[in-house]
């Protein structure tokens, strides 16, 4: 029988920590792969927040460097600086990205810094109990919002994507949903059109990708891949919003 895939060597053989339903998973195993095809393990670093993301160290076999909540940007900024020749992401949720994070991750794209962000938004704080989040849609129950995020009171959902955009600096800003294979396929285009705006040494890059948290939407994975149809990718399109003229 004909092999038709086999595990990246840039991804550990190790069980992952994710919940079951959980789309981290899936999402280290596309940047792996990435990073596998295009042969760049020992240039490849990746900057780890505090989040559910940050357990995705234990499965990158590249080089991978943990930062403070929020604080991702800052260190990529620090690690592309002094060491131009390495490939430098950082992996990061809507809390630790859209809340504790945000001025870091708008100033760091208002100056084109020459990384790419990986951005998960999943609605919701994952590993810190399910508390609204940013990306909290209006109406959605958290364990901040018993009765459902109001507006009056909490805002609105923050779309990063469609802010990021107002700036001049950034080189390619797209968001994709993981909802389904055909979203799985065109998300890993997406992060290739990233990661080769890297290779290039042509800025800043930032892919939102749209993905679920059954523990904490308190949905069975099914459930969430319907709850995602009929809400998330409501409030938070797929597209790109950014595309400079070198990207293919």
């Amino acid at each position: 029988m004909e092999k038709i895939y086999k595990r990246p060597e840039t991804l550990a053989a190790a069980p992952t920590r994710y919940c079951p339903g959980c789309m981290h998973g899936l999402i280290s195993k596309l940047i792996a792969e990435l990073v596998e095809e295009y042969g760049i393990a020992n240039r490849t670093v990746g900057i780890l927040p505090v989040g559910c993301g940050a357990m995705s160290k234990n499965l990158f076999t590249f080089d991978v460097v943990c930062a403070a909540h929020g604080r991702a940007p800052a260190v990529a900024t620090g690690f592309s600086r002094c060491a131009p020749d390495k490939i430098v992401f950082t992996y990061q949720g809507d809390g630790d990205l859209g809340a504790i994070g945000l001025s870091e991750i708008l100033h760091a794209a208002n100056r084109g810094e020459r990384f790419l962000t990986v951005f998960i938004n999943n609605s919701t704080y994952g590993m810190t109990g399910g508390q609204m989040a940013p990306t909290t849609l209006v109406g959605q129950k958290t364990t901040t919002t018993p009765l459902g995020r109001d507006p009056r009171t909490d805002g609105y959902p923050m779309r990063m994507c469609e802010i990021l955009s107002q700036l001049e600096a950034p080189a390619y800003i797209a968001r994709f949903s993981l909802r389904t294979p055909a979203g799985v396929l065109r998300a890993k285009e997406g992060l290739r059109k990233a990661l080769e705006i890297q290779l290039r040494g042509e800025g800043f890059a930032f892919v939102e990708l749209l993905s679920t948290c059954p523990t904490n939407w308190g949905l069975s994975p099914e459930r969430c891949l319907d709850w995602m149809a009929e809400h998330s990718e409501k409030v938070f399109p797929e597209g790109e919003y950014r595309r400079t003229k070198e990207v293919r």
